[in-house]
Protein backbone atom coordinates (compact mmCIF):
# COMPACT_ATOMS: atom_id res chain seq x y z
CA UNK A 1 0.00 0.00 0.00
CA UNK A 2 1.37 3.52 -0.72
CA UNK A 3 0.15 6.38 1.55
CA UNK A 4 0.99 10.08 0.36
CA UNK A 5 0.24 12.40 3.23
CA UNK A 6 0.68 16.06 2.77
CA UNK A 7 0.56 19.70 4.97
CA UNK A 8 3.17 22.38 5.37
CA UNK A 9 3.17 25.96 6.36
CA UNK A 10 3.53 25.17 10.19
CA UNK A 11 4.44 22.65 12.84
CA UNK A 12 0.67 22.52 13.52
CA UNK A 13 -0.01 20.90 10.15
CA UNK A 14 2.91 18.40 10.45
CA UNK A 15 3.25 16.73 14.04
CA UNK A 16 -1.03 15.78 13.55
CA UNK A 17 0.47 14.19 10.40
CA UNK A 18 2.98 12.06 12.08
CA UNK A 19 0.71 10.99 15.00
CA UNK A 20 -1.71 9.22 12.15
CA UNK A 21 1.27 8.02 9.97
CA UNK A 22 2.42 6.61 13.56
CA UNK A 23 -0.76 4.50 14.01
CA UNK A 24 -0.74 3.41 10.04
CA UNK A 25 2.44 1.70 10.49
CA UNK A 26 1.37 -0.35 13.77
CA UNK A 27 -1.01 -2.53 11.36
CA UNK A 28 0.94 -1.68 8.06
CA UNK A 29 4.52 -2.07 7.97
CA UNK A 30 4.95 -2.95 4.67
CA UNK A 31 3.16 0.26 3.94
CA UNK A 32 5.32 2.76 1.78
CA UNK A 33 4.73 6.56 3.31
CA UNK A 34 5.83 9.79 1.73
CA UNK A 35 5.69 13.24 2.78
CA UNK A 36 4.79 16.37 0.74
CA UNK A 37 5.04 19.75 2.32
CA UNK A 38 6.01 23.33 1.13
CA UNK A 39 8.94 24.60 0.69
CA UNK A 40 9.52 27.58 3.30
CA UNK A 41 8.52 24.69 6.50
CA UNK A 42 10.51 22.00 4.39
CA UNK A 43 13.66 22.14 7.11
CA UNK A 44 11.38 22.10 10.26
CA UNK A 45 9.07 19.49 8.60
CA UNK A 46 12.41 17.20 7.12
CA UNK A 47 13.29 17.55 11.18
CA UNK A 48 9.92 16.20 12.83
CA UNK A 49 9.76 13.18 10.32
CA UNK A 50 13.59 12.30 10.93
CA UNK A 51 12.88 12.31 14.04
CA UNK A 52 9.91 10.20 13.59
CA UNK A 53 10.84 7.80 10.82
CA UNK A 54 14.12 9.08 8.78
CA UNK A 55 13.24 6.27 6.15
CA UNK A 56 10.02 8.41 5.20
CA UNK A 57 11.16 10.83 2.16
CA UNK A 58 9.99 14.78 2.44
CA UNK A 59 9.70 16.39 -0.31
CA UNK A 60 8.17 19.90 -1.99
CA UNK A 61 5.81 21.25 -3.87
CA UNK A 62 5.29 24.58 -5.21
CA UNK A 63 2.41 26.36 -3.69
CA UNK A 64 1.20 30.01 -2.79
CA UNK A 65 -1.21 31.21 -0.85
CA UNK A 66 -4.09 34.34 -0.86
CA UNK A 67 -3.08 36.62 1.48
CA UNK A 68 -6.72 38.43 2.84
CA UNK A 69 -6.29 39.74 6.43
CA UNK A 70 -8.98 39.49 8.89
CA UNK A 71 -8.77 42.82 9.90
CA UNK A 72 -8.17 45.16 7.36
CA UNK A 73 -10.74 46.10 4.81
CA UNK A 74 -10.75 44.70 0.94
CA UNK A 75 -10.25 48.30 -0.67
CA UNK A 76 -7.69 48.76 1.79
CA UNK A 77 -5.54 45.16 0.90
CA UNK A 78 -5.95 46.19 -3.04
CA UNK A 79 -3.97 49.73 -2.04
CA UNK A 80 -0.81 47.12 -0.96
CA UNK A 81 0.47 46.24 -4.42
CA UNK A 82 4.14 45.04 -3.26
CA UNK A 83 2.77 43.27 0.48
CA UNK A 84 -0.44 41.37 -0.83
CA UNK A 85 -1.48 42.16 -4.61
CA UNK A 86 1.93 41.01 -6.47
CA UNK A 87 2.61 38.60 -4.14
CA UNK A 88 -0.62 36.74 -5.00
CA UNK A 89 -0.44 37.14 -7.82
CA UNK A 90 3.21 35.29 -7.88
CA UNK A 91 1.56 32.64 -5.85
CA UNK A 92 -1.71 32.02 -8.21
CA UNK A 93 1.15 31.17 -10.71
CA UNK A 94 3.16 29.27 -7.83
CA UNK A 95 -0.09 26.69 -7.57
CA UNK A 96 -0.37 26.36 -11.01
CA UNK A 97 2.75 24.93 -11.27
CA UNK A 98 2.43 22.83 -8.32
CA UNK A 99 -0.59 21.34 -9.70
CA UNK A 100 1.24 20.39 -12.81
CA UNK A 101 3.94 18.74 -10.85
CA UNK A 102 1.45 16.94 -8.36
CA UNK A 103 0.39 15.26 -11.45
CA UNK A 104 3.66 14.20 -12.51
CA UNK A 105 4.65 13.13 -9.26
CA UNK A 106 1.67 10.75 -8.77
CA UNK A 107 1.67 9.81 -12.40
CA UNK A 108 5.19 8.43 -11.33
CA UNK A 109 5.05 7.07 -7.97
CA UNK A 110 0.26 5.56 -8.36
CA UNK A 111 -0.46 6.50 -4.53
CA UNK A 112 -3.19 4.76 -3.08
CA UNK A 113 -4.82 7.06 -0.94
CA UNK A 114 -4.05 10.79 -0.02
CA UNK A 115 -4.04 12.54 2.84
CA UNK A 116 -4.07 16.48 2.84
CA UNK A 117 -3.95 17.57 6.67
CA UNK A 118 -3.81 21.32 5.99
CA UNK A 119 -1.67 24.04 4.72
CA UNK A 120 -2.12 25.88 1.40
CA UNK A 121 0.47 23.31 -0.27
CA UNK A 122 -2.66 20.91 0.30
CA UNK A 123 -4.68 23.00 -2.88
CA UNK A 124 -2.16 21.73 -5.96
CA UNK A 125 -1.85 18.38 -4.73
CA UNK A 126 -5.53 17.57 -3.83
CA UNK A 127 -6.41 18.91 -7.69
CA UNK A 128 -3.94 16.24 -8.63
CA UNK A 129 -5.91 13.47 -6.79
CA UNK A 130 -9.33 14.61 -8.09
CA UNK A 131 -7.96 14.59 -11.51
CA UNK A 132 -5.83 10.97 -11.20
CA UNK A 133 -9.30 9.75 -9.24
CA UNK A 134 -6.93 9.00 -6.12
CA UNK A 135 -8.77 8.46 -3.21
CA UNK A 136 -8.56 11.77 -1.48
CA UNK A 137 -8.81 12.26 2.36
CA UNK A 138 -8.93 15.49 4.22
CA UNK A 139 -8.56 17.29 7.59
CA UNK A 140 -9.72 20.34 8.59
CA UNK A 141 -8.11 21.76 12.30
CA UNK A 142 -9.76 25.44 13.10
CA UNK A 143 -13.12 25.80 14.04
CA UNK A 144 -13.45 28.14 10.72
CA UNK A 145 -12.65 25.93 7.88
CA UNK A 146 -9.58 27.13 5.71
CA UNK A 147 -9.92 28.08 1.81
CA UNK A 148 -8.14 24.74 0.58
CA UNK A 149 -10.19 22.41 3.03
CA UNK A 150 -13.32 24.38 1.45
CA UNK A 151 -12.44 23.71 -1.97
CA UNK A 152 -11.19 19.96 -1.52
CA UNK A 153 -13.94 19.20 0.05
CA UNK A 154 -16.02 19.39 -2.83
CA UNK A 155 -13.73 16.14 -4.06
CA UNK A 156 -13.05 14.50 -0.72
CA UNK A 157 -13.83 10.94 -0.24
CA UNK A 158 -13.63 11.66 3.47
CA UNK A 159 -13.54 14.17 5.54
CA UNK A 160 -12.42 14.70 9.47
CA UNK A 161 -12.31 17.82 11.60
CA UNK A 162 -11.13 19.04 14.67
CA UNK A 163 -14.33 20.63 16.11
CA UNK A 164 -17.57 19.60 16.33
CA UNK A 165 -19.30 19.03 12.71
CA UNK A 166 -21.79 22.20 13.38
CA UNK A 167 -18.51 24.30 13.06
CA UNK A 168 -18.48 22.76 9.22
CA UNK A 169 -20.10 23.27 5.76
CA UNK A 170 -19.20 19.50 5.01
CA UNK A 171 -21.28 17.07 3.45
CA UNK A 172 -22.54 14.83 6.42
CA UNK A 173 -22.27 11.59 5.06
CA UNK A 174 -18.42 11.71 4.55
CA UNK A 175 -17.93 13.65 7.68
CA UNK A 176 -15.96 12.79 11.27
CA UNK A 177 -15.53 14.44 14.00
CA UNK A 178 -12.54 12.99 14.80
CA UNK A 179 -10.31 15.81 16.88
CA UNK A 180 -6.92 16.78 15.93
CA UNK A 181 -4.95 13.80 16.28
CA UNK A 182 -1.56 14.37 18.28
CA UNK A 183 1.24 12.14 19.81
CA UNK A 184 0.66 9.89 22.70
CA UNK A 185 3.84 12.06 24.88
CA UNK A 186 1.23 14.71 25.25
CA UNK A 187 -0.43 13.54 28.46
CA UNK A 188 -0.84 15.07 31.66
CA UNK A 189 1.99 14.97 33.84
CA UNK A 190 2.55 15.46 37.36
CA UNK A 191 3.99 17.71 39.78
CA UNK A 192 6.81 15.31 40.72
CA UNK A 193 6.92 14.77 36.76
CA UNK A 194 7.07 18.20 36.03
CA UNK A 195 9.83 19.08 39.08
CA UNK A 196 12.08 16.27 37.59
CA UNK A 197 12.04 17.61 34.08
CA UNK A 198 12.95 21.33 35.72
CA UNK A 199 15.99 20.02 36.72
CA UNK A 200 16.98 17.79 33.47
CA UNK A 201 16.49 21.41 31.43
CA UNK A 202 18.41 23.05 34.06
CA UNK A 203 15.99 24.90 36.09
CA UNK A 204 14.97 25.28 39.55
CA UNK A 205 12.40 22.98 40.48
CA UNK A 206 11.27 24.89 43.22
CA UNK A 207 10.52 28.10 41.14
CA UNK A 208 7.71 27.96 38.54
CA UNK A 209 8.18 27.78 34.49
CA UNK A 210 6.68 29.66 32.16
CA UNK A 211 7.26 28.03 28.42
CA UNK A 212 6.37 31.09 25.51
CA UNK A 213 6.06 29.38 21.82
CA UNK A 214 4.47 31.59 18.63
CA UNK A 215 4.44 27.92 16.89
CA UNK A 216 6.82 26.40 14.49
CA UNK A 217 7.79 30.38 12.25
CA UNK A 218 7.91 32.10 15.76
CA UNK A 219 5.69 34.99 16.39
CA UNK A 220 7.30 38.18 16.88
CA UNK A 221 4.75 40.20 18.62
CA UNK A 222 5.16 37.24 21.44
CA UNK A 223 8.92 38.17 21.16
CA UNK A 224 8.64 41.37 21.35
CA UNK A 225 6.67 41.62 24.19
CA UNK A 226 8.81 39.13 26.39
CA UNK A 227 11.92 40.83 25.42
CA UNK A 228 10.55 44.48 26.54
CA UNK A 229 9.42 42.80 29.87
CA UNK A 230 12.39 40.21 30.32
CA UNK A 231 13.62 41.76 33.67
CA UNK A 232 9.97 41.78 35.38
CA UNK A 233 9.40 38.09 33.72
CA UNK A 234 12.39 36.86 35.33
CA UNK A 235 11.78 37.94 38.82
CA UNK A 236 8.96 35.62 39.32
CA UNK A 237 9.45 32.75 36.78
CA UNK A 238 11.98 30.69 35.06
CA UNK A 239 11.02 31.43 31.07
CA UNK A 240 11.92 29.31 27.87
CA UNK A 241 11.44 31.64 24.77
CA UNK A 242 10.85 29.45 21.73
CA UNK A 243 11.25 32.33 19.30
CA UNK A 244 11.14 30.84 16.01
CA UNK A 245 14.16 30.74 13.59
CA UNK A 246 13.42 33.74 11.90
CA UNK A 247 13.96 36.26 14.70
CA UNK A 248 16.49 34.17 16.47
CA UNK A 249 18.97 36.35 16.03
CA UNK A 250 17.71 39.07 16.98
CA UNK A 251 16.05 38.03 20.10
CA UNK A 252 19.79 36.04 21.44
CA UNK A 253 21.11 39.99 21.14
CA UNK A 254 18.03 41.45 23.31
CA UNK A 255 17.79 38.58 25.79
CA UNK A 256 19.79 37.28 28.61
CA UNK A 257 22.55 34.89 27.77
CA UNK A 258 23.52 32.74 30.52
CA UNK A 259 21.25 33.40 32.90
CA UNK A 260 19.97 30.14 34.51
CA UNK A 261 16.58 31.61 34.66
CA UNK A 262 15.99 31.58 30.84
CA UNK A 263 16.62 29.50 27.61
CA UNK A 264 16.14 30.78 24.34
CA UNK A 265 14.94 28.48 21.33
CA UNK A 266 14.99 28.79 17.75
CA UNK A 267 12.67 25.95 17.32
CA UNK A 268 12.20 22.67 18.92
CA UNK A 269 11.63 19.51 16.67
CA UNK A 270 11.96 16.42 19.25
CA UNK A 271 10.31 16.63 23.20
CA UNK A 272 8.11 19.44 22.56
CA UNK A 273 5.30 17.11 24.84
CA UNK A 274 8.13 16.77 27.66
CA UNK A 275 8.92 20.41 27.95
CA UNK A 276 5.69 21.75 27.72
CA UNK A 277 4.82 18.91 30.36
CA UNK A 278 7.82 21.25 32.70
CA UNK A 279 5.88 24.44 32.45
CA UNK A 280 3.37 25.61 35.17
CA UNK A 281 2.18 28.02 32.34
CA UNK A 282 2.52 28.18 28.73
CA UNK A 283 1.94 31.44 26.54
CA UNK A 284 0.94 30.60 23.00
CA UNK A 285 -0.62 31.60 19.60
CA UNK A 286 -4.18 29.93 19.12
CA UNK A 287 -3.23 27.55 16.54
CA UNK A 288 -5.89 24.33 16.45
CA UNK A 289 -3.47 22.13 17.24
CA UNK A 290 -1.18 23.68 19.62
CA UNK A 291 -4.08 24.16 21.78
CA UNK A 292 -5.72 20.34 21.14
CA UNK A 293 -2.29 19.29 22.64
CA UNK A 294 -2.43 21.23 25.81
CA UNK A 295 -5.41 20.18 26.48
CA UNK A 296 -3.80 16.63 26.44
CA UNK A 297 -1.38 18.00 28.76
CA UNK A 298 -4.33 19.59 31.09
CA UNK A 299 -2.02 22.66 30.92
CA UNK A 300 -2.82 26.53 32.32
CA UNK A 301 -2.44 28.18 29.01
CA UNK A 302 -3.25 31.82 28.11
CA UNK A 303 -3.55 32.01 24.72
CA UNK A 304 -2.58 35.17 21.75
CA UNK A 305 -4.32 34.47 18.97
CA UNK A 306 -3.36 36.31 15.82
CA UNK A 307 -6.42 38.20 14.91
CA UNK A 308 -4.49 39.38 10.95
CA UNK A 309 -5.05 35.97 10.15
CA UNK A 310 -7.83 34.87 7.45
CA UNK A 311 -11.41 34.42 8.65
CA UNK A 312 -9.81 35.14 12.08
CA UNK A 313 -9.78 31.30 12.68
CA UNK A 314 -7.54 32.16 15.75
CA UNK A 315 -9.83 34.30 17.35
CA UNK A 316 -12.80 31.99 17.14
CA UNK A 317 -10.34 28.78 18.28
CA UNK A 318 -9.72 31.07 21.30
CA UNK A 319 -12.94 32.05 22.39
CA UNK A 320 -14.41 28.10 22.29
CA UNK A 321 -11.79 27.33 25.11
CA UNK A 322 -12.28 31.00 26.85
CA UNK A 323 -16.14 30.72 26.93
CA UNK A 324 -15.47 27.55 28.89
CA UNK A 325 -13.19 28.85 31.05
CA UNK A 326 -10.42 26.37 30.03
CA UNK A 327 -8.01 28.79 29.05
CA UNK A 328 -7.39 33.00 29.34
CA UNK A 329 -6.67 35.19 26.52
CA UNK A 330 -4.76 38.39 25.55
CA UNK A 331 -5.33 40.51 23.13
CA UNK A 332 -2.54 40.53 20.60
CA UNK A 333 -3.06 44.46 19.61
CA UNK A 334 -3.64 45.50 23.24
CA UNK A 335 -0.05 43.02 23.74
CA UNK A 336 1.51 45.20 21.09
CA UNK A 337 0.99 47.98 22.29
CA UNK A 338 1.09 47.22 26.35
CA UNK A 339 3.69 44.17 27.04
CA UNK A 340 3.01 44.59 31.12
CA UNK A 341 -0.37 42.95 29.80
CA UNK A 342 1.68 39.59 29.68
CA UNK A 343 2.92 40.34 33.07
CA UNK A 344 -0.02 41.23 34.80
CA UNK A 345 -1.81 38.23 33.10
CA UNK A 346 1.06 35.69 34.17
CA UNK A 347 1.35 37.03 37.83
CA UNK A 348 -2.54 37.04 38.46
CA UNK A 349 -2.39 32.94 37.32
CA UNK A 350 0.66 32.01 38.98
CA UNK A 351 -0.48 33.27 42.26
CA UNK A 352 -3.68 31.84 42.15
CA UNK A 353 -2.98 27.73 41.81
CA UNK A 354 -6.87 27.00 42.27
CA UNK A 355 -7.89 28.86 39.40
CA UNK A 356 -5.42 26.82 37.25
CA UNK A 357 -6.33 23.59 38.58
CA UNK A 358 -9.90 24.73 37.86
CA UNK A 359 -8.44 25.70 34.39
CA UNK A 360 -6.48 22.39 33.88
CA UNK A 361 -10.28 20.81 34.50
CA UNK A 362 -12.09 22.20 32.12
CA UNK A 363 -9.15 22.23 29.39
CA UNK A 364 -8.60 18.18 29.23
CA UNK A 365 -12.21 17.89 28.51
CA UNK A 366 -11.08 18.83 24.96
CA UNK A 367 -8.93 16.48 24.29
CA UNK A 368 -9.44 13.32 22.03
CA UNK A 369 -6.83 11.24 22.68
CA UNK A 370 -7.78 8.42 19.83
CA UNK A 371 -7.83 10.75 17.41
CA UNK A 372 -4.95 9.63 15.35
CA UNK A 373 -6.21 6.08 15.46
CA UNK A 374 -9.26 6.96 13.82
CA UNK A 375 -8.32 9.48 11.34
CA UNK A 376 -5.88 6.11 10.24
CA UNK A 377 -8.67 4.24 10.07
CA UNK A 378 -10.76 6.92 8.08
CA UNK A 379 -7.25 7.11 5.83
CA UNK A 380 -7.39 3.34 5.43
CA UNK A 381 -11.34 2.51 4.42
CA UNK A 382 -10.58 5.17 1.47
CA UNK A 383 -8.18 2.93 -0.02
CA UNK A 384 -10.47 1.45 -2.90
Amino acid sequence: MKILAVGGGSGGHVTPVVAVLRELKKDNKSAEIRFWCDRKFAPQARSIMEHFDSSIPVETILSGKLRRYHNLPLWRQLLRPVSIVLPNIRDAILVGCGFVQSLVKLLLWKPDVVFTKGGFVCLPVGMAAKVLNIPLVIHDSDAHPGLTNRVLAKWATQIATGAPLKFYPYPENISHYVGIPINTDFRPFSASERQALKVQYGFNPKHPLVVVTGGGLGAKRINDAIAKRMDALLEMTSLVLISGTAQYDEMRALTPDGDPRYQLHAFVSSGMAELLGAADVVVTRAGATTILELAALAKPTILVPNGFLTGGHQLKNASVYAENGAVEVIDDHELNENPQLLVDALTSLLANPAHMEDMSRKFIKFSKPDAAKKMAEIILSAVK
